[in-house]
């Protein structure tokens, strides 16, 4: 596992960001795997000045969101479907008919859960998975003690996940309580994985991932058994981590052909 601490939430982004495009300059037809939640924002935002400015093709980036609530219809503003289109698909001009969310509307939920699966593997796997950490240590909606063999299914969202996920919503009881989410096992199976985490309150749940053990109850430590699995922090969220400095000259002394651009920092 790679750890990057940088001093601010924007260069979260952007750090995230440029890795990400690097993958989409090698293969133009990379396959991403799309989290939703604050977390990855300023990643999207990055992507999408970067397609503005010529600097970035997307055209044929196809792309699978980690999760959807169960019970909202596509249209309703906080359905993945809509936040997807609203913050990733229509911002860096992806086609839509290439960006897929699983069906929390299906009437058969354990069907829809194994056609998800089916996508990703006829797509070949996704190249890069971007993943934000909840304050619980879950990664899409794999709450602990999650297998880390799981594949795509229906979950039941832990009470702090709904709490958490409440200033999205008009009511704490208008948050659903199931999910259906890609397992750890699928994303396990990613190539790369790009995790980004900002501020005090994920210090705790970023500490257990990186240097605590590995455990079903911090589902986020399934990033220790991945070869490819870069963690971009700020400094808060990096506040509890014991080898923080070890971290800091690891990356600042990167050789250049682990640097995200040739010969320099991204």
């Amino acid at each position: 596992m790679q750890v990057v601490i940088l001093p601010s939430a924007a260069e979260v982004g952007r750090t995230a960001a440029a890795k990400i495009a690097q993958v989409i300059e090698r293969r133009p037809d990379a396959v991403l795997g799309l989290a939703t939640g604050s977390s990855p924002l300023a990643i999207y935002a990055d992507l999408a000045e970067r397609v503005r400015q010529g600097r970035l093709r997307v055209g044929a980036v196809r792309a699978f969101a980690l999760d959807e609530y169960v019970g909202l219809a596509p249209s309703h503003p906080q359905s993945y479907h809509h936040v997807i289109r609203r913050t990733v698909t229509e911002p860096l001009g992806l086609s839509p008919e290439l960006v897929h969310v699983p069906d929390g509307a299906a009437a058969d939920l354990e069907a829809a859960a194994a056609d998800y699966e089916a996508q990703i593997r006829a797509a070949s796997g996704v190249d890069v998975q971007i993943l934000g950490i909840g304050a619980n240590g879950h990664i899409g909606f794999n709450e602990p003690t999650s297998s880390f063999a799981s594949r795509t299914r229906i979950k039941t969202l832990a009470p702090r996940t709904r709490a958490d996920n409440a200033r999205f919503f008009d009511a704490a009881e208008d948050v659903p309580t199931h999910c259906l989410t890609q397992g750890l096992g699928t994303i396990l199976d990613a190539r790369e994985l790009v995790l980004v985490a900002t501020g005090e309150a994920k210090a705790e749940a970023v500490h257990a991932m990186i240097e605590g053990p590995l455990s079903s109850m911090c589902p986020a430590s399934a990033l220790q058994l991945h070869p490819h699995a870069l963690v971009v922090l700020d400094e808060a969220a990096a506040a509890r981590l014991e080898l923080a400095d070890y971290y800091r000259y690891t990356y600042e002394n990167l050789p250049a052909w682990q640097r995200f651009a040739p010969g320099e920092h991204p």
